[in-house]
């Protein structure tokens, strides 16, 4: 199914990608399906009451999900543990991909807490605290170690950071979720601005609503507030969107394929949405 020759042998970094079904294992999967050597990260248990081990990958859940993909795909995919608020871990993985494939070419942030949510008035400075770490500090933290031995290396690289619909507009009880999100497309055109010269490409992608594990959760929790079931807060949310559906781990591991490639070259310090056209500016 490989559509990107020149993906064959890449090595990739992929954080918060330890959940069954999660948008991270979708893009290992495609990644792995285009021949890349692939390391599936995540925090592997849980960090206080904003980060329990229901929200997070464990250990066990990482391995089980690196072990099928490998038996799927037929690709290498390792899994190791990850706490991305944790500087020396970043640096730790990092080495220990080069360690064990040679080299670093891609990193993919997928890290990020998206269930924290509630009215702003609500929200407590931990909670924000978490979310911004996580989704922020954690995305700029991978990239500054990635960069580094991307530079190192002297043949460039490929940065994705997976934002959001978020990154662009706002949504009730997402006060935190959405300044993390605009703040990584900020921390994207940066890193491609200073980046370019060492023919590291950086862009992010902005899906709109993926029901993953995560998203089944959201969907409850608006349809909640809203008064809806979720059979309904679903349909309004099809209405909503131009092509008639949600999207689909695959839609969004497609896009970052392709930012991957040699496609995308002259491409960098972009935020392409991946919304069916419900986000269309």
């Amino acid at each position: 199914m490989a559509r990107f020759a020149e993906l064959e042998s890449k090595v990739a970094i992929i954080t918060g990608a330890g959940r069954s079904k999660g948008l991270g294992e979708g893009i290992a999967r495609r990644l792995l399906q285009e021949g890349c050597k692939v390391v599936l990260t995540d925090i592997g248990h849980g960090r206080g009451a904003e980060m329990p081990v229901t929200a997070v990958g464990t250990d066990e859940e990482m391995s089980r999900v690196a072990a099928a993909l490998a038996a799927e795909t037929g690709g290498e995919c390792v899994a190791m543990a990850l706490d991305v608020l944790e500087e020396s871990q970043v640096e730790q993985v990092v080495q220990a991909t080069v360690a064990r494939f040679g080299k670093l070419d891609i990193l993919v942030n997928n890290a990020g807490i998206g269930y924290l949510m509630k009215p702003l008035v609500e929200m407590e400075a931990g909670e924000w605290d978490a979310v911004l770490g996580v989704n922020l500090r954690g995305a700029f933290l991978c990239i500054k170690h990635a960069a580094r031995q991307m530079i190192k290396q002297g043949h460039g690289g490929r940065i994705v950071n997976i934002a959001s619909q978020a990154a662009k507009s706002a949504f009730p009880h997402a006060v935190a979720y959405c300044s993390s999100k605009h703040g990584v497309v900020g921390l994207t055109r940066v890193a491609a601005l200073e980046l370019a010269p060492n023919a590291i490409n950086v862009n992010a992608v902005c899906p709109n609503h993926v029901t993953t594990g995560l998203g089944a959760w959201q969907n409850e929790y608006f349809a909640a507030r809203q008064g809806k079931t979720v059979e309904q807060y679903l349909a309004d949310m099809r209405g909503r969107i131009p092509m008639g559906r949600t999207g689909l781990p695959s839609d969004m591991a497609a896009a970052t394929a392709y930012l991957c490639s040699d496609d995308a070259a002259y491409i960098t310090g972009e935020a392409i949405n991946v919304s069916g056209g419900e986000e269309n500016h």
